[in-house]
């Protein structure tokens, strides 16, 4: 992790940065979008929130940011409750949502530093400096708002949302839609944020970032939790190894004598794909070619390759 130090209670057990219980949301409709979430986040850590769209991970963000009310349970943030103390909590978290939202008419560094005041901060002209240089903005701090580009549009949503210093910090879904500078600058100042102690909460479709970034991954799926763990423990406990067998002459079906086989047949017949697990001892390997060659299926080209996070999620997910 990092080397901030987690605040503590008296017994020493670390107070999580986000402590939620028995958390449902149940709409007019009658349409339940969250189930009884129970979950702690920790101070200091990355952690990616993973689900299919409509699994509930935006409704999860809008409750503990006090956009939405949760029909059930009770959440602290900071160590504050959401909604018997809601200023405090608030004032704790920084949120980055999906849709652009900005005063069109108003400077870059009016809006930010507006949006410092809102959450009774004193004025800080070298932070928001710092804030817009960060994100490469310091440049266009003079310029309205409805004449920057998309990308430049998400740089002003993220320096609002740290314009408070929370420390606290939602980023929902925040790569959707932004360039690769940006997608690298937000990055590098994320990983800043996580060395200062901040809590970093991250949605997102890219997954290739969240197995770079997050230091624990939780999975929601149809409004439940269904998974909490250790990135790099999960990726270990999960992951597979895929062997591509290129095999001459191209094969029709698999043939029955290799029915006991975890294999898939590429649908040009040319490759045969065998899943294991690399960790569990012997592969089988050797076995599967004895078996292959004595068929008279030539193997001319292999190729491994490892389950990755999305590999992981897609079968959560699906298996489910």
């Amino acid at each position: 992790m990092t080397q901030f130090e987690s605040p503590k209670r008296p017994d020493g057990a670390v107070v999580p940065a986000i402590a939620i219980r028995d958390v449902t949301k149940t709409y007019a409709s009658g349409f339940q979008a969250l189930r009884r979430i129970n979950l702690d986040i920790f101070p200091g850590e990355i952690f990616a929130l993973l689900g299919p769209n409509g699994a509930g991970k935006t409704t999860l963000i809008s409750i503990i940011c006090g956009i939405v009310t949760a029909s059930t349970g009770s959440i602290l943030a900071g160590g504050h409750d959401i909604v018997r103390d809601y200023r405090a909590a608030r004032r704790q978290i920084g949120l980055v949502p999906q849709e652009l939202s900005t005063d069109a008419f108003e400077t870059v560094m009016g809006t930010v530093s507006f949006s410092r005041g809102l959450f009774g901060c004193a004025a800080n002209p070298a932070y928001i400096e710092k804030i817009l240089r960060d994100l490469s903005l310091w440049d266009k701090r003079n310029s309205k708002i409805v004449t920057l580009s998309g990308g430049m549009k998400r740089r002003v949503m993220i320096a609002k949302a740290l314009s408070h210093e929370p420390r606290i910090l939602f980023l929902d879904e925040p790569s959707a839609g932004v360039d690769v500078e940006l997608r690298r600058d937000m990055w590098a100042m994320v990983r800043g944020l996580r060395e200062s102690g901040v809590t970093i909460i991250l949605t997102t479709h890219y997954i290739e970032e969240a197995e770079e970034m997050a230091d624990r991954v939780g999975v929601i799926s149809k409004g439940e939790i269904i998974l909490v763990e250790d990135k790099a423990a999960l990726m270990q406990k999960m992951g597979k190894t895929q062997l591509t067998l290129q095999v001459q002459p191209a094969l029709a079906a698999i043939p029955p004598s290799l029915a006991d086989w975890p294999l898939e047949r590429t649908a040009d017949g040319t490759s045969l794909v065998y899943t294991y697990d690399a960790k569990r001892g012997g592969t089988g390997i050797a076995g599967l070619m004895r078996q292959l060659d004595g068929l008279g299926i030539e193997v001319t080209n292999l190729q491994t390759r490892q389950s990755s996070l999305e590999d992981i999620f897609v079968s959560l997910v699906h298996g489910r």
